[in-house]
């Protein structure tokens, strides 16, 4: 079940209609799965921007790097420009130029790519090495079209999808997921979307409830309660792993104000209980879809309208919201895998919830403080 199915609703802002990166109009995302024998557990999750070809109609951007334990192809080129001009993907982490190399062939077969002669695919990754086989690097060109051609608008899938097939986030099964916010007119009405590809540890808190440290399991626990046994194949041991955070908006954003934008996600992030360890590749990649900041491919000049800095902090707000929600998110709606000759659990729903109860968390149905 998703967060708010437990009463967990992050925050003051309500989200929108699908609590999901795709309330930002004219988001799209789309998985491909690679479920094969008892070894392969893996995926591709593709997000663009817009329907259009980027390329010719490239959207700001910006990343912002938490903890650069990770491969983020194509990253110095977002950071110079501030722009993308590719559909965003995310993978496992030895198949990272293998996705690279399969969008720039998808993307030069394009209409209007004819004479193309220079492309900057971006492509992020998480470390799914317990439950994957994944120095066999699995992921084909094939995979990624599908990913890249499933893209929809509308509900996303969460969990054990995509990207998220073999990961795990703090012990447990992590996953994909997803969350949005809505700002009230009075505070200009955007829109802003969050999907996370969750792959990392630390002590999990919910809401504040300390539930990684009640379940028992959490980051250095062998070292704090050196005479506790488990049974558990996988511990979250010093917190290490990765997190890929996709942050959409519609607000008219500069890529500096979008570079903000990215930086708040990982507020977000540490809420969840994550201290961003040293093997923690943890990345936020901002971008805005509102045409008034649009760049069109060849433009001499470009006329924008941009939100002034001192419009920013609802939107700062409302993306810790939501990188928080979509972390529990990619945590509650994944299922227990085996892969790799391993185990990896879910996240004992029931026992979450007992705990959230304890410690007061759970709000009426999961609805905002105001109703």
């Amino acid at each position: 079940m998703r967060a708010r199915d437990l009463g967990v609703a992050p925050g003051i802002f309500d989200p929108g209609p699908l609590n999901a990166i795709t309330d930002v109009g004219g988001v799209r995302v789309g998985h491909a799965t690679v479920v094969e024998g008892d070894a392969i557990r893996t995926g591709v999750t593709a997000v663009l921007p817009h329907g259009a070809n980027l390329y010719l109609d490239r959207v700001p951007a910006a990343i912002h790097v938490g903890n650069g334990f990770g491969k983020l192809v194509g990253s110095t080129q977002v950071r110079e420009l501030g722009e993308l001009e590719t559909p965003l993907l995310l993978t496992s982490t030895l198949c990272v130029f293998r996705a690279a190399d399969a969008l720039v062939e998808w993307m030069l077969a394009q209409p209007g790519m004819e004479e193309v002669r220079s492309l900057n695919p971006v492509v992020g990754e998480t470390n799914d090495g317990v439950l994957n086989a994944i120095r066999l690097r699995p992921i084909t060109a094939e995979h990624v079209r599908a990913a890249l051609t499933s893209a929809r608008e509308g509900p996303v899938p969460e969990g054990c999808v995509g990207a998220g097939t073999g990961t795990i986030a703090f012990g447990w099964k992590g996953g994909i997921g997803t969350a949005s916010r809505a700002l009230p007119a009075s505070l200009g009405g955007a829109s802003v979307g969050v999907l996370v590809q969750s792959n990392f540890g630390g002590v999990l808190q919910v809401m504040g409830a300390p539930v990684g440290e009640e379940l028992g399991r959490y980051a250095f626990r062998s070292e704090i309660e050196p005479n506790q046994e488990s049974n558990q194949e996988v511990e979250p041991d010093q917190g290490g792993g990765s997190i890929l955070i996709v942050v959409a908006t519609d607000a008219p954003l500069s890529d500096r104000n979008l570079g903000r934008l990215a930086a708040r996600a990982i507020l977000g992030l540490s809420r969840t209980g994550s201290s961003a360890a040293n093997g923690s590749g943890d990345y936020a990649v901002a971008f805005s879809t509102s045409t008034s900041v649009r760049r069109p491919s060849g433009a001499k000049q470009l006329v924008t309208t941009v939100l002034a800095n001192e419009e920013m902090s609802a939107l700062f707000q409302a993306v810790i919201e939501a990188s928080e929600e979509a972390i529990y998110n990619s945590l509650f709606t994944a299922q227990t895998t085996a892969g790799n000759g391993r185990t990896v659990e879910a996240i004992p729903l029931d026992r979450v919830r007992e705990v959230l109860s304890r410690y007061g968390v759970p709000r009426r149905d999961g609805r905002s403080r105001r109703e």
